[in-house]
């Protein structure tokens, strides 16, 4: 096994973004505070005074005008990384996102490419309450002409960016505040990723978890303690909300026959209703169980600790589930 290195999640971003600086000059960050105070969660912490403020850039407290700015900026051949401070900001920032970013290679018959990566923050925050703490990945998965990915593990904070860059579309990064301090060994050599693929965290024979973002790590720790019980679980981390890889999924449902679908959005209209409906339409027969989901209470979350942690699954439900669907 090669060298690891032990990074917090907020330090693999960090990594990520500077790795990005140094190997291309096109590259530069934009956001609010990630300059001079080093981001609103540290992320950019020392990159000001290592690259200057043309390439770490303070923006005013107007999201719709510094994203219009990012894509005017990937249009003219930069490849700007703009830092949404939490998604739910990111809502003033809809129109150019939905009507801009993600239209403009169709609407001018190919000849514009928007080569912009947005980074959000993301989820449940550690007591942020309703107007920080939201999973809304599915809003951006459901529109066409975005790339929408979701950084579930540290290898996948520090690469993920490093291959977003090298795309010609908009691509959105949902990264997870309740994850910043958490350590991880990644190996020392680790760059870009495939942004292309769901991947299997974990292999198993008798249910497949498929989850991502928080759900990742969550899902692997409760499988590891149902392996105690028995219970061989295959963990899917789908990494790739838009275009979802179908393929990886319905391939483990295929071998396991039973799916539990695991996320912290609200349930309806979710990232795990699609993933449910594919499985369905094209797996069904496969199946010795019905489909199954665990998702986000579908209230604001809020503030008190003990009911934030509430309004998400946690690693028992997920266990209490995957026992009563597997009858094991």
């Amino acid at each position: 096994m090669g060298n690891t290195v032990k990074f917090t999640y907020r330090e693999a971003l960090k990594q990520g973004i500077r790795e990005a600086l140094i190997n291309d000059d096109t590259v530069f960050l934009m956001g609010e505070d990630v300059g001079r105070y080093g981001g609103a969660f540290a992320v950019s912490k020392g990159l000001f005074k290592e690259f200057g403020e043309e390439r770490i850039m303070d923006v005013p407290l107007s999201e719709s005008g510094f994203v219009g700015a990012g894509i005017g900026a990937a249009l003219a051949g930069m490849k700007p990384i703009v830092e949404v401070m939490t998604v739910n900001f990111s809502m003033l920032a809809m129109d150019q996102i939905v009507n801009n970013a993600a239209t403009l290679n169709h609407m001018s018959g190919g000849q514009l490419n928007v080569p912009v990566v947005i980074r959000m923050g993301c989820g449940i925050g550690r007591q942020l309450a309703a107007q920080h703490s939201h999973s809304w990945e599915p809003l951006y998965a459901h529109i066409p002409g975005l790339i929408v990915l979701s950084a579930g593990t540290h290898e996948d904070a520090k690469g993920m960016l490093l291959s977003a860059l090298l795309n010609p579309d908009p691509v959105i990064i949902f990264e997870y505040t309740y994850m910043l301090n958490m350590e991880r060994e990644i190996p020392a050599d680790s760059g870009k990723v495939d942004i292309n693929k769901a991947k299997i965290v974990r292999e198993g024979q008798d249910i497949s978890i498929i989850t991502y973002g928080l759900g990742v790590y969550k899902c692997i720790e409760a499988a590891n303690k149902l392996a105690e019980e028995g219970i061989d679980v295959e963990v899917i981390d789908l990494r790739v909300l838009r275009p979802l890889d179908e393929d990886t999924f319905l391939n483990s449902v295929r071998k396991t026959h039973r799916a539990l679908i695991v996320e912290d959005a609200w349930r309806s209209v979710s990232i795990s209703s699609e993933v449910s409906a594919r499985i369905m339409e094209k797996a069904f027969f496969e199946l010795d169980a019905p489909v199954e989901r665990l998702c986000g209470i579908e209230v604001p979350i809020p503030y008190p600790l003990h009911l934030e942690e509430a309004c998400v699954p946690s690693v028992v439900d997920i266990m209490n589930t995957t026992k009563k669907m597997t009858g094991l």
